[in-house]
């Protein structure tokens, strides 16, 4: 096979990002280099290696295995870089992903733990959904990632090999609400009291989840604002403008105006915390920074 870095570098990018577009718009090609790349990838392989769907691309078998032979390759070109330019690390890199709302509070909890124990690892973050950070660890983007899910637990996705995960902890989804209003002083409210609620939610998309919206809500739900950070949603709850749903763990970092009640009148709603990566003997480094995700949690 005659397969170019530029070519496994936009392999890469298309396993994490789930599109051409948007694998052209992060490697700041137009979106056809990035067609006419994927095709000679093809060609060169002899195999289709992408599955071309209505709602993105994934990769083949194929493209997966071709995917983890690339990373090999870019990370031994990124290391002969390095030799050459006598540019060598003087720590150990672990790049990890977070979910929208494990940043708050068990980030900074790890990070100051790591900085005791093994203060010669550096961490680097990105926040993502879920689906969008199992994405990046199996194109390598990342080598780490916190995700969440809800019972009953099915494996992250349906690639092979599995991601090798861990559970970090348990925490229940509860409402967050303005302290004044209609809610006030609640310390439960009913989810039939919900329907015609305004609520604060993030984005959604065909492969991305909505996020802010009571799970067990009957109906169509009545989204006011629509907002990915955790602030402005937590600020727009404290001024009045609707309410959101967030994990409870989160109850330490809330701003003034904001209260949380339980809902009532559903199944409770269990987020589990997860830290994965995938299979194999992992870098001392890996485990070092997963060991202090955990004891955080």
């Amino acid at each position: 096979m005659d397969i170019s870095s530029t070519g496994l570098r936009v392999l890469q990018q298309i396993a994490e990002s789930g599109s051409f577009t948007a694998a052209a718009a992060r490697l700041g090609y137009t979106q056809s280099a990035v067609s006419r790349q994927a095709v000679s990838l093809e060609r060169s392989a002899g195999t289709t290696l992408f599955d071309r769907r209505p709602d993105g691309v994934r990769l083949t078998p194929a493209g997966l295995t071709l995917l983890r032979h690339g990373r090999t390759i870019l990370d031994c070109l990124a290391a002969a870089e390095s030799d050459l330019t006598g540019t060598v690390p003087r720590t150990e890199l672990v790049r990890l992903g977070l979910f929208l709302s494990a940043g708050a509070v068990l980030l900074p909890a790890a990070l100051t733990r790591l900085a005791a124990t093994d203060p010669q690892i550096t961490v680097t973050t990105t926040e993502g959904t879920t689906p969008a950070l199992i994405r990046a660890l199996r194109a390598g983007s990342i080598d780490l990632a916190v995700l969440t899910s809800r019972p009953p637990h099915r494996p992250l996705d349906s690639e092979s090999p599995r991601l090798y995960v861990e559970t970090a902890v348990d925490t229940e989804l509860v409402l967050a609400t303005p302290s004044t209003g209609k809610f006030a002083g609640r310390t439960t409210v009913h989810v039939d009291e919900l329907i015609d609620a305004p609520w604060i939610a993030t984005p959604s998309s065909n492969s991305e989840p909505l996020l802010g919206v009571w799970p067990g809500l009957p109906g169509r739900p009545h989204i006011v604002h629509r907002a990915r950070d955790w602030l402005t949603k937590l600020q727009l709850v404290a001024g009045g403008f609707g309410v959101t749903t967030v994990p409870l763990r989160l109850s330490p970092v809330l701003p003034p105006g904001v209260s949380l009640v339980h809902v009532e009148g559903a199944p409770p709603e269990i987020r589990r915390v997860l830290v994965a990566r995938l299979p194999g003997r992992p870098i001392p480094a890996i485990t070092a920074v997963t060991r202090a995700i955990t004891s955080a949690a």
